[in-house]
């Protein structure tokens, strides 16, 4: 068995290692430190979260480092600031034998003349979220000008989180003879620009398959009508009474919405994601690491950088919008060599985005189907019983027994059984009850497009230049408002805009969802508009499509019955 000695680590760092409990080094450990160590050379390594990176390249840099010289020589750049104390923790605990060497975390939400003094002390090593580091070089407090070392950690999360222009500005005050290390989780193309533009002829090590998930994943996809995703979670979790979670959303509305709704039912839960303060996050953090939270429900961007072992599943309440992201978030599970389970509540509409995530993660994903309340049943109640099997007897409970014994005593053990697992089973029972067994994705009889009696038309400021047709653009606000096949209808799609209607009591609703609504950093605009047949009259408050030679409007990209008409000359993609 490869141990951290045979890499070719010093006697300080491996001591540390030691004191820490590390007994070998993991995959990335063993690819990464011995090149680290032995070549002056540039490197892009590829490894999912929970690998064991931060050693991979915090070793290498603090056995590198002249603690006898206070000056900043080895940098790290991380996109949160969970991610950036993290960092610098296990870096501190890695140098605890090396006297003098210091490591300073800089990030936003703090004192920064508490930082500046820190570093002005003498600190050998910083870790940093871009943000907070831009400001103190704009202010003068650091001095990265003898920087030897620079590592940009999760560089694709950095990139993804808009945060290029940042890292070219802090490069460009680095040494052009630096040696510069990234770690990722995937390899997207904006980070491989990054390696060619700031780094020179560097060697890859990869872990596993380029942008694959962890082979401790199981992953799994559940196929529900829109609005039953909830009603999918909680079957999901009741079925996993001692689930240890995440729960991930694409807004801070529906992550907020969804933690609120499951503390209501009874769950222990809490929300994380960007409108909360940083004492607040902290908080929230702090319970889900005691497990006081068991499911965390949160953003993609509040989730960067939490660092929690044994998360037992990953659920995607909705799947991101950026296909890689789903490696980063099945990537918080499955951690430190124990198994992890990534489910999917999707529509039907989505189901032909498994196959390119199955593609992305070299990895199968398992259709499966929800769990009846047979099943949810079962698993709760031998949950409790092993949960009264492994207690262990409070020695002064003894004092407190012989009136309970003496209300008990008609009862035979059968009996006490019973009426012991009723009290949970009648609360599951009646909830259950007011369900329908089954939540999976149902057909409307309605979706064959037939009028309805009172219905509401609204127009979007979304259209085929935005690569829609009629049945993308259904798909898509199906699973965004959360409907079932049947709630929207007579969907039109032009160049610049499209329409769509629903029943009038889904006005508010849809009127709700999408506002303040942003798709790339694109305002995403819907109104009520004019009865069918009138909708291309001016008035509605957006751009209307282009007019085609000779008053035709042109054939209508994708599916539909696509068909021409004169005089208006827009594009119609019609839809039901």
């Amino acid at each position: 068995m490869t141990d951290f000695s045979s890499l070719g680590i010093q006697p300080m760092l491996l001591e540390a290692i030691e004191a820490l409990g590390f007994q070998s080094p993991t995959e990335v450990q063993q690819q990464a430190i011995p090149i680290l160590l032995e070549q002056e050379t540039d490197i892009v390594v590829l490894a999912q979260t929970g690998t064991g990176k931060t050693a991979a390249f915090g070793l290498p840099m603090l056995q590198r480092i002249d603690a006898n010289s206070r000056t900043t020589q080895g940098i790290v750049i991380a996109p949160t600031r969970e991610l950036c104390l993290q960092i610098s923790k296990e870096l501190t605990k890695y140098a605890s034998k090396i006297k003098g060497l210091q490591v300073v975390a800089i990030y936003g939400g703090a004192s920064i003349s508490d930082q500046a003094r820190a570093v002005k002390k003498g600190a050998q090593v910083l870790v940093a979220t871009p943000g907070r580091m831009q400001d103190m070089m704009r202010r003068k407090m650091i001095n990265i000008s003898a920087v030897e070392y620079c590592v940009l950690d999760e560089a694709d999360e950095m990139l993804n989180m808009g945060f290029k222009e940042d890292i070219t500005n802090i490069l460009s005050h680095t040494p052009n003879e630096k040696l510069t290390w990234l770690f990722s989780a995937t390899m997207p193309k904006e980070v491989a620009r990054i390696a060619k533009e700031f780094m020179r002829k560097p060697k890859e090590v990869t872990v596993g398959t380029k942008n694959s998930a962890s082979a401790n994943i199981n992953h799994e996809y559940y196929v529900v009508a829109g609005r039953e995703r909830y009603n999918a979670l909680k079957r999901l979790s009741d079925t996993h009474p001692n689930i240890y979670s995440i729960v991930f959303c694409r807004t801070k509305r529906d992550t907020q919405r969804v933690a609120e709704k499951l503390i209501e039912d009874g769950y222990n839960a809490g929300a994380l994601h960007g409108d909360l303060s940083q004492n607040q996050r902290d908080l929230v953090m702090k319970a889900f690491r005691a497990k006081q939270i068991q499911t965390l429900v949160a953003t993609d961007v509040a989730a960067r950088g939490i660092d929690v072992d044994n998360i037992s599943h990953v659920i995607h309440y909705q799947l991101p919008d950026e296909i890689e992201t789903y490696t980063h978030r099945s990537g918080r599970t499955g951690r430190a060599n124990s198994l992890g389970t990534s489910m999917i509540i999707m529509t039907k509409g989505e189901i032909g985005k498994i196959r390119s995530l199955e593609r992305i993660i070299n990895a199968k994903i398992a259709h499966q189907n929800l769990p009846d309340v047979t099943n949810i049943l079962n698993q709760q109640l031998n949950f409790l019983a092993q949960k009264i099997k492994d207690s262990e007897i409070h020695p002064d409970v003894d004092a407190h027994l012989t009136e309970v014994t003496n209300i008990l005593a008609d009862f035979s053990k059968e009996e006490l059984v019973q009426r012991l697992m009723s009290i949970e089973f009648t609360r599951l029972h009646a909830y259950y009850q007011k369900q329908s067994n089954s939540v999976t994705a149902q057909d409307s009889s309605e979706s064959g497009g037939g009028r309805k009696a009172k219905d509401t038309r609204y127009s979007i400021n979304i259209g085929s230049r935005d690569n829609y047709d009629w049945k993308k653009l259904k798909a898509f606000l199906n699973n965004f408002l959360e409907f079932q096949e049947g709630d929207i209808y007579h969907v039109d799609v032009m160049d610049n805009l499209a329409y769509f209607n629903t029943s009038t009591d889904k006005k508010d609703t849809v009127l709700a969802k999408f506002e303040g609504y942003a798709m790339d950093g694109r305002s995403i605009n819907v109104r009520v508009t004019e009865k069918r047949g009138q909708h291309l009259q001016n008035g509605d408050g957006f751009s209307r499509g282009k007019k085609s030679k000779g008053g035709y409007g042109k054939r209508s990209q994708g599916g539909g019955d696509s068909f021409r008409f004169k005089k208006k000359g827009n594009s119609r993609g019609r839809g039901r």
